[in-house]
Formats: structure tokens, C-alpha cells, sequence
């Protein structure tokens, strides 16, 4: 965490409403959805762990690829969504219930240390308070020199309240998760922003409108402007954006 964060207070919510209401207005971007699965598929490979697929939106797109998956969420009724989505799919090699902080967690998970070749987390470490825990048992998870791709969002400054009726407990730079990934012993090979223009659009909705959810309306415009919005990423040089990405490796 970066100094002169105040961390909030938050109580585990069984059923996030307002994380599903979010996560199904995001269901409905395809276009977002892709850009962001084609941000991070190259860099996974193997048997891939995602951590926190909610009700799915980037799994099936692996899914659809034909890459050998295990999903995974804290919430029972997002691993019930995910059951009921991809019970079928022939390369789904499981779901499971995963806690990243959970009190005993070598002995709760011990079948799958050290199991999956990558492993990645979209929008999930924020919503961690001992996010460092969550970043140390990510990695007691993949095999040696195996590959972690973390998606969290970026700027403390533009934390409102979207964030906090997501339940975020903070928001990144590249440094701050940089530093989370080295202080595990884990490599960093790349860190940059993603979504520049989102920032925008989670601004303006989230501190001067102070809405409790993305407006469906907003998200929907938002992903049929998403191929001007790539190459805006690409003339900034992803050096900002609404999310910052990190990659790395197990040594």
C-alpha cells in the first residue's frame, strides 16, 4: 500500500449485489471483454488458474480458445453461475471455492500447490485487504517459473464511490503492485496502464454523478467505442489508464 492510504473497513458480503450488477453490465461488452482477454493471453499458458471469475465474462473466452482452465471464486453463488455456464466444456478442469487468505491456506488448497503453469486475477486483489497475503498464496499456487498476471485499478485519486460500494480497498500505480509482486519474491517482466479513457467515464459517473453501479447505458456506448479507444491506449503508450497490469514469474 502506498503511504498516506487509509485503508477502509468493510464486512465480507455473502452476495455482492453490487459487485453482480456490475459484472453483468460488463457481461454485455463484448468488445471490452476481448480487448481485455487479448491484453493478457499471451502471457498464460499451460494449465491456467483464474482467480475470481465472478459469472464468467473473460473465462468463456478461454474457454472458447480451447485453454485447459480451472476457475475460481470466493462466493458461493458465482462458483453456482459458473457450474451452470460451463459445466460442459470439455477444457474446464474444474471450479473451485478459493480463498486467497484463508487462515490455513498450504493445507486447505494442498492438492493444488504448485499446480498451474499461470495464473491470473482481473479486478480481484482490490477487494483484499491484506493484499500482500493474496499476492503470496497466488504464487504458492503456480509451478517454478510459472506466470501471474494481475489486473487491479490504478490512481488512489480516483477512488469514489463506486469503489467503495465495490468494496475496494484501494486503488494501484504501477510501483505500488510492482512492489507487491517483489516483496513475494516473485519477478516483474512488465507493468503498464490499461483503458485511458475509462478513467474518464469512471470519474465522472463515480464522483460527479456519484452513482452506486456503471450505468448499463454508459458501459454500452463505452464498449462500441472500444476500438478508438485501443488506439488512444496505444498513442499514450499505456502509460495511463483506469487499471494497471502486471506480469510476472515464479522463480
Amino acid at each position: 500500500m502506498e503511504k498516506g492510504i487509509t485503508t477502509p473497513a468493510f464486512d465480507f458480503k455473502e452476495v455482492d449485489q453490487e459487485g453482480l450488477e456490475t459484472l453483468e453490465a460488463i457481461s454485455k461488452a463484448n468488445h471490452f471483454n476481448e480487448w481485455m482477454y487479448q491484453t493478457i493471453r499471451p502471457h498464460l499458458s499451460g494449465h491456467i488458474l483464474e482467480v475470481g471469475s465472478g459469472i464468467g465474462n473473460i473465462s468463456r473466452l478461454f474457454l472458447r480458445d480451447g485453454y485447459r482452465i480451472t476457475l475460481s471464486d470466493v462466493r458461493d453463488n458465482y462458483c453456482q453461475a459458473l457450474e451452470r455456464a460451463f459445466a460442459n466444456e470439455a477444457n474446464l478442469d474444474g471450479i473451485l471455492h478459493l480463498d486467497l487468505v484463508h487462515a490455513d491456506f498450504e493445507q486447505q488448497y494442498a492438492p493444488h500447490i504448485g499446480t498451474f503453469d499461470s495464473v491470473f486475477a482481473l479486478n480481484v486483489v482490490e477487494h483484499i485487504e491484506n493484499d500482500a497475503l493474496a499476492i503470496a498464496n497466488t504464487m504458492r499456487l503456480l509451478k517454478p517459473g510459472g506466470r501471474m498476471v494481475i489486473l487491479v485499478p490504478a490512481y488512489q485519486w480516483l477512488y469514489n464511490r463506486f469503489d467503495k460500494e465495490l468494496y475496494h480497498y484501494r486503488r494501484y500505480t504501477a510501483r505500488s503492485l510492482g512492489a507487491l509482486y517483489r516483496q513475494n519474491g516473485l519477478r516483474v517482466d512488465k507493468t503498464f496502464y490499461f483503458n485511458a479513457v475509462g478513467m474518464a467515464g469512471w470519474f465522472y459517473s463515480g464522483r460527479v454523478l456519484n452513482k452506486k453501479t456503471i450505468p448499463r447505458g454508459q458501459m454500452s456506448l463505452y464498449n462500441k467505442l472500444v476500438p478508438v479507444f485501443k488506439v488512444i491506449d496505444k498513442l499514450v503508450l499505456n502509460k495511463t489508464g483506469l487499471s494497471v497490469v502486471a506480469f510476472g514469474s515464479k522463480a
